[in-house]
């Protein structure tokens, strides 16, 4: 056999050795080869689909696709919201309506992706399962011809015996959690398992959020609810003002409970840099579930739990208590009126909708709605635009603006509770202020034109709180898959797979030559350090031997002269 035969035969059997540490798809190239019918390129797609390249590509693409489903409003989070973009952003919305970005996470594209993700995963994790059973049942290959063409490699002559030596080798292997077995003259072992075992667990990992995703999309349920202090909700469909739910959700499945908003506390920072940065945010309730009454108390991020319904804490405002009355001196309407925040200091507005038991000073029946504007804390008159300083009830005043007539509420449109239509309306022409709305400090009264009447804001004013009542039941499912998936993935990246193996053989001189060698899946600085360990290890059996000089020639001895030697 010639040199070239040698070499190609060598470097094919160290090829070999390391050919099985993946149980990534192997994919054959065909260079100048026939062209492929349907079955060929439905294959080609289907391995192409399953490679984990595509899989990586449509994971990307999924986190791409929830980017517009994070900046633009959703109409199965807040209709309200998406219709005011839509008012906001009147060349936008077609385009974002054909593209479905209002509802992103329903949307077919997003849906094609997800779906064609779940395939590619399951696809490329069944094979691969099936072949790393496989090499754990198999043995480690044995040992290359050349062992010293491995990246990693030592030797040395020792007088222990060739078998002495080997089942030295296989003890120490064993001994440091290696698989390992004896082939021919050489022990063959095999570490890093578990970098496989993780990489697939990473993957299965990722299976089950998307099926917990899945789960979740089509048994939640999620609804919100604005309550003022003193007032209770029920956890029925009626109570919401807003609900949504997965379309496998039944409303019998509505967790049985009730709470009361007992009080809202909320403090702010009062100077400095973070003048207004809300510092204490938390409202007390009490609830009943299954007949046992409790207190609680929820803050941000930290939900009321009751069975398989959260209960989140994630707005708050104020509720002026006013009350209007009649020509007569009759009142009818008094309560507390909740109006919605527009800034960070809680400057809110809203509207109050006398819409039954009023009639003019003529007897005729008539509705009222007035336009409020309020600011907890005053600058005070003639020091800029009524907005509000500060977040705290410091300095309240409220602006009201009136109208009589018609507020549609009968027409049979749904109508928003924090607007007044003033398209059937007259607006009263009021004394002081702008002529058209009046400041009015706790305890004032407006008095209506023409005895029509008056509206008092009174010195109670209330806060109220925004909840969201939601059951996610996938919500478990999903922890587990990530925390699945981050052992998985710290596995794959930490954990290196590397074989190794221990060639003794007697020598020409009767000596026996011991080789030992490793190859890694990736290059890492750490073999080379372990295989010298194992080294290190094996010479306290197999000492090496002392080389042994050969014997110096002495110098011959000049002879002495014949004189000398005879004296």
């Amino acid at each position: 056999m010639s040199k070239t035969d040698t070499t190609d035969t060598g470097r094919t059997a160290d090829e070999a050795a390391g050919a099985q540490l993946s149980t990534a798809p192997q994919e054959d190239t065909v260079v100048g080869g026939p062209t492929l019918g349907v079955v060929g390129w439905i294959r080609w797609f289907w391995r192409q689909l399953t490679s984990m390249r595509v899989a990586l590509i449509l994971l990307f693409m999924l986190s791409l696709g929830a980017v517009p489903g994070s900046l633009i409003p959703q109409t199965s989070a807040d209709e309200l919201k998406v219709q005011t973009f839509k008012a906001a952003h009147e060349t936008l919305t077609p385009l974002y309506e054909k593209l479905q970005f209002f509802d992103v996470y329903s949307s077919v594209w997003f849906s094609a992706i997800y779906i064609l993700l779940f395939v590619s995963l399951i696809g490329c994790i069944l094979p691969r399962s099936w072949q790393f059973v496989g090499q754990l049942r198999s043995r480690p290959p044995g040992a290359p011809r050349r062992l010293d063409r491995l990246p990693a490699y030592t030797t040395w002559r020792t007088e222990a015996e060739p078998e002495q030596v080997r089942e030295a080798a296989l003890g120490l292997l064993k001994g440091r959690r290696f698989r390992a077995h004896t082939a021919g003259d050489a022990v063959a072992a095999e570490k890093g398992y578990l970098r496989e075992a993780g990489n697939l667990a990473f993957h299965v990992a990722l299976i089950v959020m998307l099926v917990a995703f899945a789960w979740g999309q089509l048994f939640k349920s999620e609804g919100g609810k604005l309550i003022v202090e003193g007032d209770g909700f029920s956890n029925t469909l009626t109570q919401y003002d807003d609900f949504k739910s997965g379309s496998q959700f039944g409303v019998d499945e509505l967790e049985p409970f009730s709470f009361k908003l007992e009080s809202f506390n909320g403090t702010y920072e009062k100077n400095g840099p973070q003048r207004g940065t809300p510092r204490t945010f938390e409202a007390a309730v009490s609830y009943s579930q299954g007949g046992a009454d409790k207190k609680a108390v929820i803050k941000v991020n930290e939900p009321l739990k009751v069975g398989d319904s959260k209960v989140y804490l994630i707005a708050h405002g104020y509720a002026p208590v006013v009350t209007v009355k009649d020509g007569r001196g009759k009142t009818v309407f008094h309560g507390a009126v909740p109006l919605l925040p527009i800034d960070n200091n809680i400057t809110s507005t809203g509207a109050i909708k006398v819409m039954d038991g009023y009639r003019d000073k003529n007897g005729k029946k008539e509705q009222l709605g007035f336009q409020a504007f309020f600011v907890p804390t005053f600058a005070g008159a003639g020091k800029g635009t009524m907005f509000s300083q500060f977040p705290a009830l410091d300095f309240p005043v409220m602006a009201l603006t009136g109208f009589h007539g018609d507020l549609r509420v009968n027409s049979g449109l749904p109508q928003n509770v924090y607007q007044l239509d003033s398209s059937k309306m007259k607006q009263f022409d009021v004394t002081g202020g702008t002529g058209k709305a009046n400041r009015l400090l706790p305890g004032e009264t407006m008095t209506l034109p023409d005895g029509a009447g008056s509206i008092t804001f009174e010195k109670d004013v209330k806060e109220w709180a925004s909840f969201q009542i939601s059951q996610q039941p996938g919500n478990g499912l999903a922890l587990t898959g990530a925390i699945a998936a981050i052992a998985g993935l710290t596995g794959s990246l930490f954990i290196q797979r590397r074989r190794v193996w221990v060639r003794a053989v007697r020598g020409e001189d009767g000596v026996t030559v011991v080789e030992m060698a490793g190859l890694g899946r990736s290059e890492s600085a750490k073999l080379p350090e372990e295989l010298g360990d194992l080294a290190l290890a094996l010479t306290a059996q197999a000492p090496p031997t002392a080389s042994v000089p050969e014997p110096a020639e002495e110098p011959a001895e000049d002879p002495a002269p014949s004189g000398e030697a005879d004296k």
